[in-house]
């Protein structure tokens, strides 16, 4: 039986590497909290509309860079390429637009795109 190795174009982040990311990320967080920043995460698949609708059908990104697939369910899925247009969906569908919420809306993400 072969070996399975990783996929090509990805990496593996092993421990002393991922003290370092770790360092990273907790500095880059403590920048934006001191500005009142909050942390979002969203799904790391997205109904493959919202990118379309957002980049364009016919943009690079996503006729050549994005993974889409269909789920079990028959609906069109994508990986995300980028984090914007889910933190939008996030911010639209969770209404977090209306008078309780300070404005300007001010979150970070970080993450795998």
């Amino acid at each position: 039986m072969a070996q399975v190795k990783r996929m090509k174009g990805t990496v593996d982040i092993l421990p002393a590497e991922s003290r370092i990311w770790q360092y990273i990320e907790d500095s880059a967080r403590a920048v934006f909290e001191t500005y009142n920043f909050q942390e979002i995460r969203t799904p790391l698949f997205e109904a493959y509309e919202l990118f379309a609708r957002s980049s364009g059908d016919t943009s690079e990104i996503v006729s050549k860079e994005m993974y889409d697939f269909k789920d079990k369910g028959d609906r069109h899925c994508a990986l995300r390429p980028e984090g914007t247009a889910g933190v939008v969906r996030a911010f639209v569908e969770n209404k977090l637009f209306g008078p309780e919420h300070a404005k300007p809306y001010k979150v970070y993400y970080m993450g795998s795109m």
